[in-house]
């Protein structure tokens, strides 16, 4: 029985993925400013960058609490 919970979870955790990675795709291919969000801190000086996205950092973790947040909804209501 425990194989299966993880098979499940290995399945869910590669379409997770697989769906990150098209909308990382889709947002290059429609040059979504992701890291360049007013409040994004870009050091650079002699032969070195440092990138600070606060203001991405946090839009993502909103999107991404809403959608887990309408999953896990979906999730536990059941047929």
């Amino acid at each position: 029985m425990m194989l299966d919970d993880l098979g499940r979870w290995l399945v869910f955790l590669g379409l997770f993925l697989v769906l990150v990675g098209g909308v990382l795709m889709l947002a290059s291919r429609f040059s979504l400013p992701l890291g360049r969000l007013p409040g994004d801190i870009v050091i650079h000086r002699d032969g070195f960058t440092c990138m600070f996205p606060i203001a991405t950092s946090i839009l993502l973790s909103i999107l991404l609490t809403i959608v887990l947040n309408l999953i896990v909804r979906l999730w536990s209501r059941g047929p």
